[in-house]
């Protein structure tokens, strides 16, 4: 398999060309590997009637570059269900401990044990949930440099590889439905990925991918980071001199680039210095409503915001993940194993990843998956300061501009049992943007009703509840 650098600089069609040619490799695995990932039980675990399935996936066979994946199948009938797969973005941070146990999976940690989420997204579809790139959570790989210099173009074909050689562990899901769903830096994991899947499917048609859905996305740094000033703002959070100094001085983009460029202006260090002091380290920038759990210190977007400290979302549930997630009885439940690292974390610590790729824009990508026929949905928990709705609704209205696209939803509420869940516009049924009511960068974590309600519609392809 091509090294890790060779990806980097290869074309997407000659990538392609040597992915297909994997293919006799790959389908030497049989179903019967997945008997071998089922869980019995975590501990812990409340009895459920869904089956479970963990372990790995190797997707590069010389530097055993292995990918760890958690699979929940559809509480009723899951035959009849889709397939989803859900990334967490960082760029670094974990799907299972982020995504499954603090979001949107059957269960959260509770102490010692488990309790059942009751707006799991396993009641509508079979999801599967994937720790990418190497390096992160699980993830491992026998060969160190296999964490250094990963970028988007790596990632992109270690996941193509990784569903590929899943669905032959697990054939009876090849031709179902399938949906690629994320948040934060999965805005550029997840159009890479379709984009891979569009260009394999034009040799082999392999995926039957059904639609793509991004929570408070990366989409365009520079739109993205820069509403961050008038988010801060109109909540309260700067003064106003300082929100002048914020639009006019140094915005956020440029003191990102000089940041991971490795030369902060003095410019920009007073304005971030005034910004952190003004906002507060006691305030959730993920969720500016939500109380912050003193003792946690990660952050599953930690990338995102360079010098700064950043609380959860998650108030305290994050130490529980951790906590269980570092038991041996739970690893050995798991069938998951510790290589290169001490410590399962919530945010890989070996992982070097060329965060420049951040820079580069992934709104383009999602205007050719809706030429290619593959409907979008983009929501925003509105609560985020950190990849604002105002960034992503502006995106999102400029490329239905660009491309054509006629308002067929105009802008309105929508509703989640009696209570307002946010608000929707969508364009030619394609393109779609809600946001969620009182909701957090994890918008599932801190609003699940709401997200449910979303997640339903999105997978049946029709509006959201205009009423109650």
């Amino acid at each position: 398999m091509p090294s890790s650098s060779q990806w980097k600089t290869m074309t997407l069609p000659l990538a392609i060309v040597l992915f297909e040619g994997l293919i006799l490799v790959m389908e030497v695995e049989s179903s019967l590997l997945s008997a071998m990932d089922r869980i019995n039980q975590l501990p812990g675990q409340p009895q459920v009637s869904f089956e479970q399935y963990s372990g790995y996936v190797t997707v590069d066979d010389k530097k055993q570059r292995a990918l760890f994946y958690y699979f929940v199948e559809a509480e009723i009938d899951p035959p009849s269900k889709p397939l989803v797969l859900w990334l967490n973005g960082g760029p670094g941070c974990s799907s299972l401990g982020v995504g499954a146990f603090s979001e949107n999976g059957p269960f959260r940690p509770s102490g010692k044990v488990l309790v059942r989420n009751g707006y799991s997204w396993n009641r509508e579809a079979n999801i599967l949930y994937l720790e990418t790139p190497i390096g992160v959570g699980f993830s491992y790989s026998t060969d160190s440099s296999s964490y250094v210099a990963v970028n988007d173009k790596i990632t992109g074909m270690d996941n193509l590889v990784f569903l590929h050689r899943w669905f032959a562990k697990f054939p009876q899901y090849r031709n179902r439905s399938l949906f690629i769903t994320g948040e934060s830096y999965a805005g550029h994991y997840v159009p890479q990925l379709a984009e891979l899947i569009i260009q394999f499917n034009k040799k082999d048609k392999l995926f039957n991918l059904k639609g793509i859905a991004l929570g408070n996305p990366v989409l365009e740094f520079a739109t993205d980071f820069n509403s961050r000033a008038e988010f801060f703002w109109s909540h309260g959070l700067i003064s106003d001199s300082t929100y002048k100094l914020f639009t006019s001085t140094c915005n956020y983009s440029r003191y990102v680039s000089e940041y991971y460029r490795g030369s902060v202006s003095p410019t920009c260090s007073r304005v971030m210095s005034l910004i952190r002091i003004e906002t507060s380290r006691y305030v959730d920038k993920y969720d500016v409503t939500l109380d912050v759990c003193i003792s946690s210190v990660l952050s599953q977007s930690k990338v995102l915001t360079p010098q700064q400290v950043a609380e959860t979302v998650d108030v305290c549930v994050e130490d529980e993940t951790v906590s269980y997630l570092n038991r041996r009885d739970v690893q050995n439940a798991l069938h998951a194993r510790l290589i290169g690292v001490k410590r399962w974390l919530v945010c890989s610590n070996i992982l070097d990843y060329e965060l420049l790729d951040l820079e580069i824009p992934t709104i383009s990508i999602v205007g050719k998956l809706i030429k290619s026929g593959i409907p979008v949905l983009v929501y925003s928990g509105d609560q985020d300061s950190v990849i604002p709705l105002i960034g992503s609704r502006t995106l999102v209205h400029g490329l239905a501009e660009e491309i054509g696209l006629k308002t067929t939803v105009p802008y309105r509420v929508w509703f989640a049992g009696m209570q307002v869940g946010g608000w929707t516009q969508v364009n030619d049924d394609v393109l779609s943007f809600a946001t969620i009511r009182g909701a957090s960068h994890e918008a599932p974590f801190s609003q699940p009703e709401r997200s449910l309600v979303l997640f339903k519609a999105f997978l049946e392809g029709r509006p959201l509840p205009e009423a109650f």
